[in-house]
């Protein structure tokens, strides 16, 4: 019983990550959209959006350029598309930590996924904190897709900060958002094991004094 426990663990674990780190579509219907997909999701996350090229995913997804451009128009096209499966996967992980959970519990439970996913090999930072560094102009699609995320990041933690009694909800999330943006770069460039303590620690410091 002990063994099945710790799989069931194990197994809900590695899928609270994986909505954080890069998701991918496989378990799907193995389509030639989803084995593009999958391999920009992997070459972008790794190489960075701009440093991989159309021809290194067709490649690598095993398709003609024909079938490619058939699915997706413009590299462009793609990147969208690919910010837009982690965005869904990201929601997913933070709706998760925050089902049936105080505020406190909410805030606590982001900062282990965030830490955990800190810790996975290959993590490389926030995919949307990557993309925007590589798109500076602000009616690009790319920063179009990211801005929208990180918009609904910033309303949910709003959300949380005013069922925690923050007085300034909107401030508070500005802060919370700031300290999320931090240890993803900080997992990345830095020792990523005390991510997740020092994450809860910060975000309940800075919801403690909000009230």
């Amino acid at each position: 019983m002990k063994a099945i426990a710790a799989q069931a663990a194990s197994r809900e674990k590695e899928e609270s990550v994986s909505t954080i780190t890069p998701a991918t579509t496989r378990g799907r219907d193995g389509s030639a959209r989803d084995r593009i997909l999958d391999a920009a999701t992997e070459l972008f996350y790794a190489n960075g959006i701009r440093g991989t090229s159309a021809d290194r995913i067709i490649e690598q997804a095993g398709i003609t350029k024909v079938t490619f451009y058939r699915h997706f128009r413009t590299k462009t096209d793609l990147i969208v598309a690919y910010l837009e499966l982690q965005a869904a996967g990201e929601r997913a992980a933070i709706e998760s930590a925050r089902d049936q959970a105080g505020p406190e519990d909410a805030l606590s439970n982001i900062a282990k996924v965030i830490g955990t996913a800190s810790c996975m090999p290959g993590f490389r930072g926030c995919p949307f904190i990557n993309a925007a560094a590589e798109t500076p102009d602000p009616e690009d699609p790319v920063r179009v897709v990211v801005d929208a995320h990180r918009r609904w990041t910033r309303e949910v933690l709003a959300e949380i900060a005013t069922d925690a009694g923050a007085a300034d909800a909107d401030t508070t999330a500005g802060q919370l958002l700031m300290l999320r943006d931090g240890a993803m770069v900080n997992g990345y460039l830095s020792d990523p094991d005390k991510i997740a303590e020092t994450l809860q620690i910060a975000c309940l410091a800075v919801i403690s004094s909000s009230r």
